[in-house]
């Protein structure tokens, strides 16, 4: 194997602390030739299709690859900005820059914050890339879904360890593995909640859609279901609603195996017919709006509701860039770094550099003398 050296790499150098974004990832254009290369690198996924490989790599190649992406890019289109792109990319960017900013605020140049989409571009590995060229020997991984799953989550983590198998000088790791019941992300929820009903009214019922994954994946453990329950009870806490007046569903679901029921598209159908008519809905799985959000949840099941007798329908959009979202997460990492020098505010950082000058001094002695 070959492996990545650490670029320019002089003894001395100030150490610094990395914090690695990660969202699933999105296609380069919305036209079918990107959308099929983005879905084909996605779905080959072992984590996400758990089939025997032969089995499902068959089916992608043969059947999947040629039916699924033209649909898929129509549905992007409908999303995709000329300005922009991406909706999730953008929006990924804008917390970058606003969580650099933030953690600039609290502990200087020491931390550098760099995006890497799981699927497609800007790839972990160039992620990971950006973070070493910066000196960075210490680093959290943050991957942006507030629920654990072995489809999500798990799937960074292989991807990053994968790429820093490949890297000379691996830097120390902290990994986050989910953030769902974090009180302050709750509470960043049941605020954009409260917004939206000052803003436009409140509904009979509070609706929270999470992404589905096939429920044979809860039989076999994984926690993402209990984890979508657990945030679903504590934002109707915090909001103050009863049981009645709030509903778990799941959407995105693709395929004849059976998904984390109830589904979303079902619900949407078939709420008029229970005499609710008026309705918020959210998707706190999702830390960017995407197309699941603003094509399938603001559009598709919009359209099935109203079209089975609801009147009113109000999407609560992802918290996004959101300030007090922002802030959590710069919190979530601090607390994730703790004892790293980086993040520490009483540091002497003039001492310190005189010990990497002298660390540099005898590493090019030994180095002379090798």
């Amino acid at each position: 194997m070959k492996y990545i050296g650490t670029p320019d790499y002089q003894h001395g150098t100030r150490p610094r602390l990395g914090v690695l974004l990660v969202n699933l990832g999105t296609p380069e254009a919305a036209e079918t030739g990107p959308v099929r290369r983005y879905l084909a690198e996605f779905l080959s996924d072992p984590r996400i299709i758990e089939l025997p490989r032969w089995l499902w790599l068959t089916l992608l190649h043969l059947v999947i690859l040629r039916i699924r992406p033209p649909r898929s890019a129509k549905a992007y289109q409908e999303v995709w900005s000329e300005e922009t792109g991406s909706p999730l990319l953008d929006i990924s960017r804008k917390q970058k820059a606003a969580l650099g900013k933030e953690l600039e605020a609290r502990y200087g140049d020491d931390v550098v914050v760099a995006l890497g989409m799981r699927y497609g571009n800007p790839s972990i590995e160039s992620a990971l890339a950006e973070l070493r060229e910066a000196d960075v020997r210490r680093l959290v991984v943050l991957p942006m879904y507030p629920q654990y799953s072995g489809t999500t989550t798990a799937s960074v983590f292989d991807e990053v360890t994968s790429c820093l198998q490949r890297t000379r000088w691996i830097p120390e790791l902290r990994f986050i593995n989910q953030f769902s019941d974090e009180p302050a992300y709750i509470e960043a929820l049941a605020a954009s909640v409260r917004e939206s009903w000052e803003q436009h009214g409140r509904g009979e019922l509070l609706v929270t859609s999470y992404h589905g994954i096939p429920k044979r994946y809860l039989l076999n453990g994984d926690p993402y279901h209990c984890l979508c329950h657990k945030t679903t009870r504590q934002l109707a806490e915090a909001l103050g609603l009863g049981p009645d007046k709030y509903r778990v569903v799941f959407q995105s679901r693709v395929g004849r195996e059976e998904w984390l029921r109830p589904y979303c598209d079902e619900t949407m159908k078939q709420l008029p017919g229970e005499g609710i008519t008026s309705i918020d809905i959210i998707s706190p799985a999702f830390s960017a709006d995407c197309l699941e959000t603003i094509e399938e949840i603001s559009g598709e099941n919009h359209e099935y509701f109203v079209e089975s007798g609801g009147k009113r329908f109000q999407y609560i959009s992802c918290l996004n860039d959101r300030a007090d979202h922002i802030r959590f997460l710069a919190d979530l990492v601090s607390r994730h770094a703790q004892g790293w020098p980086e993040t520490d505010t009483q540091r002497n950082r003039e001492h310190e550099q005189k010990e990497r000058d002298a660390t540099a001094q005898r590493a090019q002695t030994l180095i002379d003398a090798a």
